[in-house]
């Protein structure tokens, strides 16, 4: 399987199955000589684990990562950092009825056609489990860029039809981890634990929107043409599991809006150029303008239902399961991490490309 690589210079390699030994990665191309917490590291994999909060899986992983190479008396060497986590809390024999099954929106008959040969426990290396090998990734990258002022806050924005009203300047962001729904404007926070624990209670599963808010980065990071920053962004992530969507700035609603009203008018303040309004999302022509880069991700309701649902067998024939397991009822307050991650590895990758290009 090739593919499992992200990024130019600063590449994050990961390998890995949900029901395996342990799931981990290599980092190349971290610059030698930086502070690296391994408890920021972790606090972030603490973030992204299962079995957090009641609306989240009850699979138990204390995702303790285990640094390998790379990082000597708390310092990058700038050799390859590997690392791996141990999967502690398999229950693989809750996926012994889906041998030979391809269930409703997963990626069992894909894996299938393509390879003719698969783990079909826990769905393998589809699960959702990779992506803590990102949030390590992303929780250095997060260190590297937090020495520049770059600053990354992604939160929940909406769950099914509930939604946060205020713009992002309106809602304090550091309250995003001050619920379990990881979204900062409480009132809102507490519809949605609700919808949420509704859905598990039947079974059922919920999609919603997270957005991602990045202040700090400069003018000039990004590429023209085919490596385009919110290009970048957007393929890393609908990388995600259970991503379906992607819009940065007024994205699809400026579609409604005329020229004359979408357009952001440059000023200057203090020697600094800016712009009156941000509709561009702090991204023009491929590259950051120094204004804020907000998108939003949009991720569908997850697939595992807890309740009757007809699969397909590899012979054809139409079965009725229910499902099993351990599952989550929305991904949301978890993937926040990992959009938070995924953001890091792009601009701390345009960052490291900046600077070449500078050379």
């Amino acid at each position: 399987m090739s593919a499992n690589s992200f990024g130019k210079i600063f590449v994050l390699n990961t390998f890995g199955e949900s029901h395996g030994k342990a799931i981990g990665g290599i980092i190349d191309g971290c610059p030698a000589g930086i502070n690296i917490s391994e408890e920021y590291i972790q606090a972030q994999l603490d973030r992204r684990k299962p079995g957090q909060s009641k609306i989240t899986t009850q699979r138990k992983e204390s995702d303790k990562v285990q640094i390998l190479s790379g990082i000597f008396e708390g310092k990058s060497l700038g050799t390859p950092i590997g690392f791996i986590i141990p999967n502690e809390n398999q229950k693989s024999k809750d996926y012994n009825h889906l041998k030979g099954r391809f269930r409703p929106s997963h990626a069992d008959f894909t894996y299938h056609v393509k390879y003719g040969h698969r783990d079909y426990r826990g769905g393998g290396r589809a699960s959702a489990r990779e992506t803590a090998c990102r949030v390590v990734g992303g929780a250095i990258a997060q260190q590297i860029l937090a020495l520049h002022g770059v600053k990354i806050q992604a939160y929940v924005q909406q769950v099914g039809a509930v939604a946060i009203e205020k713009d992002y300047q309106n809602l304090d962001l550091e309250q995003i981890d001050s619920n379990v729904v990881r979204c900062p404007d409480t009132a809102t926070a507490e519809e949605m634990q609700l919808l949420i624990a509704q859905a598990k209670k039947d079974g059922d599963s919920l999609g919603g929107v997270i957005r991602c808010v990045i202040s700090g980065v400069p003018a000039g990071w990004g590429e023209p043409v085919f490596d385009r920053l919110e290009a970048d962004l957007a393929k890393a992530m609908l990388s995600i599991n259970a991503s379906k969507g992607f819009s940065i700035g007024s994205g699809f609603s400026g579609t409604q809006m005329k020229g004359s009203e979408h357009n952001d008018e440059f000023t200057q303040e203090k020697q600094k150029v800016k712009t009156i309004s941000n509709r561009s999302g702090g991204v023009q022509g491929g590259i950051s303008n120094g204004m804020d880069i907000y998108f939003d991700v949009a991720f569908k309701p997850v697939a595992t239902l807890l309740q009757q649902q007809k699969i397909l067998t590899e012979q054809g024939e139409s079965v009725e399961v229910q499902g099993r397991g351990r599952h989550d009822p929305c991904v949301l307050p978890r993937a926040v991490p990992i959009v938070d991650s995924m953001a890091a590895l792009v601009l701390v990758d345009h960052y490291l490309r900046n600077l070449s290009a500078k050379a």
